[in-house]
């Protein structure tokens, strides 16, 4: 596949997913402007994970039934106009409405290219299915890790309502070069109704034991990422750090050096490597919560040089593991693609959720170190899961 539709499919992916994001930043900016109360502005971001479950369900396997291209097309003018709706909301309701077509959107189509670029990698290209879907993820990373430093930068020059509206000119920037450059895929000899598909994704589940058992790793996988990314914001703005939430979001460009260092994960699984690099990346998973423990209790240059370690680290970990899962998981049903995509991703729905929650409970009553001590353990239980597997 040429390197320039790998990078199509990388940064329409990533631009995508971070729309999904952008708002976690800009909360107190919208609680302001709209008059929301600070305890029930989270539903902001409450909203957007409701369309991204409804996307998982309703739209993502839409792409086994309908020509992807065109509706590729379609998700992302409907996208634009969510953005542009967001921007524009005047009331809580109708940003509530625009924040679930936001997420529903941005979710069919991040999804949507994944399977999209698992679906080209047929005859000649089936060698390279790895390659290609790692790259897709490879921007689906990028994207969610940086939304957040993206929409504090421009939120800083022209408000959280800027912020939709770049986003809005961006999605329609990416039309242009996907029309002309996403190719055309054979039509589905016999187009399944909706409500087929529907059945459909319980018989895959069923029938699918790989599906089944990379749903698991990865339910694990993004509760641990999750047990991290939702607290780490609690000690970093208290003493001895008090960094502003601008410095705190930059965090997640560090986590963009470990998705690049397993940019490579996908060609590791095309050479037959899958098992290795399972192995090698939960037990980095497990080991990066020990340089993320030292933020409490050492000197605070060796606290933050020990944060940026354990960062690099467990996203690495976490971007080998997911393209390496996605990769097994569509290797044998192309056909299937956009569903079986659906119902891996709804074990990552679970996982965030829990780790979410976790988390906050964790550092509630133990601080710092229970956060750690929880994410250690998630990430153990995944070693396990695995060793079980492999015996």
């Amino acid at each position: 596949m040429p390197r320039a539709l790998l990078m199509l499919f990388a940064v329409a992916s990533g631009l995508s997913v971070a729309n999904v994001y952008y708002a976690q930043p800009l909360l107190d900016a919208i609680a302001r402007d709209l008059g929301i109360a600070e305890a029930a502005v989270g539903g902001v971001v409450t909203m957007t994970q409701i369309g991204c479950a409804l996307a998982l369900v309703l739209l993502v396997p839409l792409g086994d039934r309908l020509d992807r291209r065109r509706l590729m097309m379609a998700q992302l003018a409907a996208l634009a106009i969510a953005l542009v709706a967001v921007a524009a909301a005047r009331t809580t309701p109708l940003l509530y409405a625009g924040m679930i077509a936001v997420g529903m959107l941005g979710t069919a189509m991040t999804q949507g290219l994944i399977a999209y670029a698992a679906s080209t990698a047929t005859g000649d290209l089936a060698r390279e299915q790895g390659r290609i879907v790692g790259a897709a993820q490879s921007g689906v990373f990028i994207g969610l890790l940086g939304a957040r430093v993206f929409s504090g930068a421009i939120g800083d020059l022209a408000g959280w309502r800027g912020v939709y509206l770049v986003s809005a000119l961006l999605m329609l920037a990416l039309a242009v070069p996907l029309w002309r450059s996403l190719p055309r895929l054979p039509a589905a000899r016999v187009a399944p109704s909706f409500t087929d598909l529907l059945v459909s994704m319980f018989r895959l589940l069923r029938e699918e034991r790989i599906l089944r058992q990379r749903g698991l790793l990865a339910l694990v996988l993004f509760a641990a990422l999750n047990i991290f990314w939702s607290a780490l914001a609690l000690p970093l703005s208290a003493p001895p750090f008090s960094f502003p939430h601008t410095v705190v979001g930059a965090f997640g460009l560090v986590g963009i050096v470990g998705a690049l260092a397993a940019a490579r994960a996908g060609h590791w699984v095309d050479s037959g490597h899958w098992a290795r690099t399972t192995t090698v990346a939960l037990i980095v998973l497990l080991l990066a919560w020990w340089p993320l423990s030292c933020l409490e209790g050492a000197s605070k240059p060796i606290a933050l040089a020990a944060l940026v370690l354990g960062i690099v680290l467990l996203d690495a970990a976490a971007q080998a593991l997911h393209v390496t899962n996605q990769s097994l998981i569509l290797r044998n049903r192309p056909e299937a693609a956009g569903r079986l995509i659906a119902l891996y991703m709804l074990y990552y729905a679970v996982g965030s959720g829990l780790g979410a929650i976790g988390s906050t409970m964790a550092y509630a009553r133990g601080g710092w170190l229970a956060v750690c001590g929880l994410g250690a353990g998630v990430s153990a239980i995944g070693l396990v899961l695995w060793g079980l597997r492999r015996r």
